[in-house]
C-alpha cells in the first residue's frame, strides 16, 4: 500500500518471505552501490543473509553496521560512529541505508541517513510487531538523550518499507506481546473495527499466524499512512497517534530505558488516559474497564505500581510536545480521540495516585 505524503510517496509491502525477495519490492534506487545494513547482533544472525540475498539480486553489495540492541543504540554516541563508518566505507549519496530489526534501530538508521551527507535514502526492513505496525511509517527518526526520549531527530521518510510478518515467529513473548499495545492504540483511536479482530481473532493473534497478522499489520499501517499523509510534522492529526505515549515515554525515561517495555509502558499510559477521561468527563464511564479487558487479553499489564507523582510530572513536561502544559491524546469514545492542553494537575495527580503513584 502506499504512504503519501506532500513531495513523496513510497510503499509499504506487507507479506510472508519478503527478505528472500527484497530486490523485487524495493524502488528504482539509480545510481546506488551499496546497502548498509543496519542491525543488532540477535538479528542479524537470524535475517542479515536472507535479506543480503535479496538485495544481492538488485546487484547492491551489502555492509553489515552493527549496533547496539534496543534502546541502547539511540545515543549520539552510536550515532557518531555509524557515520564515521559510512565515511570510512565511502558510501556515497545515492548508496542506501537499510535499517534491519526494531524500532530502536529504524530510529537511529533514519536518523543517520537524514544528517549523513545531508541526507541519503533509506529502506525500512522492521522485524518486529512494534515496528512493522507503527515505527517504520511516517519518516521519524530520532535519538534519545539522557533527559529524554527522542529530543534529537528529523523527519526522513524512507524509499520504501518491507514488513515480513514471518519474522514475528522469532519474536520473544513479551516483545511480541508489547508490539500489540500499539496495534491495540490504533483499535481505540482509529481503526474500532479493529477491535472486533482483537477479539474474534485472538488465538490466532497470540500463535501469530501469519495470515491473521498480514491483515492485522496491513489495517495499522493503513491508519497511520492516512494520519501522516494529512499532518506530515506532526502538528495536528497526527498527535492522536501518541495516545499513551505522554504518560508511556515518561516512564520509559524514568526507567531509563531498561524497565518497562515500550510497549507496557504505552499500555499503561493508554489506561492513565482514559482515567483523565472519565475524570473530565469527556467519555463515558466503563472506558477505563474497557482498557483494562482489552489489554489484560493481549497479555499486558497496565496496572503496574507507579513511580511518584512528582518525578512522573516533571518527566512529562519534558514531552516534545509540550506547550505551555502537558498536551494529552484522550478519547470521547473509542475511535473518537481528541487532542486536550492544559489538564488541571490536580487531576492528573488524582489519576496517578488512583494507579499507584505516591504524592
Amino acid at each position: 500500500m502506499s504512504v503519501e505524503v506532500p513531495g513523496h510517496t513510497y510503499d509499504a509491502t506487507i507479506g510472508v518471505g519478503l527478505l528472500e525477495r527484497a530486490g523485487e519490492h524495493l524502488p528504482e534506487l539509480a545510481r546506488s552501490e551499496t546497502a548498509f545494513v543496519m542491525a543488532d547482533p540477535t538479528v542479524a544472525d537470524l535475517y542479515l543473509g536472507p535479506l543480503t540475498r535479496g538485495l544481492e539480486g538488485r546487484a547492491l553489495h551489502v555492509v553489515h553496521l552493527g549496533v547496539p540492541e534496543g534502546e541502547a543504540a539511540k545515543s549520539l554516541q552510536t550515532m557518531s560512529a555509524v557515520q564515521r563508518q559510512l565515511a570510512i566505507q565511502e558510501a556515497h549519496r545515492d548508496d542506501v541505508v537499510v535499517a534491519l530489526g526494531g524500532g530502536s534501530v529504524g530510529d537511529l538508521a533514519g536518523f543517520v541517513a537524514a544528517t549523513y551527507m545531508r541526507g541519503v535514502p533509506f529502506v525500512q526492513v522492521p522485524t518486529t510487531l512494534t515496528a512493522q505496525v507503527d515505527a517504520s511509517i511516517g519518516g521519524k527518526t530520532a535519538v534519545n538523550l539522557p533527559e529524554g526520549k527522542n529530543l534529537v531527530g528529523a523527519f526522513h521518510q524512507p524509499v520504501g518499507v518491507l514488513a515480513d510478518v514471518s519474522t514475528l515467529t522469532t519474536l520473544p513473548d513479551r516483545e511480541f506481546r508489547s508490539g500489540l499495545a500499539e496495534v491495540a492504540k490504533y483499535a481505540l483511536t482509529l481503526d474500532a473495527d479493529l477491535l472486533g479482530l482483537l477479539e474474534r481473532e485472538l488465538p490466532e493473534i497470540l500463535a501469530r499466524a501469519p495470515g491473521v497478522m498480514e491483515i492485522l499489520v496491513a489495517r495499522c499501517v493503513r491508519a497511520k499512512a492516512h494520519v501522516v499523509s494529512t499532518d506530515e510534522r506532526d502538528t495536528g492529526d497526527r498527535l492522536v497517534l501518541n495516545y499513551g505515549h505522554t504518560l508511556g515515554h515518561a516512564l520509559e525515561r524514568l526507567d531509563a530505558f531498561g524497565g518497562r517495555s515500550h510497549g507496557e509502558a504505552i499500555a499503561i499510559g493508554m489506561v492513565f488516559a482514559a482515567r483523565l477521561a472519565e475524570a473530565m468527563e469527556l467519555a463515558p464511564s466503563g472506558l477505563v474497564g474497557r482498557h483494562v479487558r482489552l489489554l489484560a487479553s493481549l497479555g499486558l499489564e497496565p496496572d503496574q505500581r507507579l513511580p511518584p507523582a512528582d518525578e512522573v510530572l516533571a518527566a512529562m513536561r519534558l514531552d516534545k510536545k509540550y506547550a505551555g502544559g502537558v498536551r494529552f491524546v484522550l478519547l470521547e469514545d473509542v475511535g473518537h480521540p481528541r487532542v486536550v492542553e492544559g489538564v488541571p494537575e490536580d487531576v492528573l495527580r488524582a489519576s496517578l495516585k488512583e494507579m499507584g503513584a505516591e504524592g
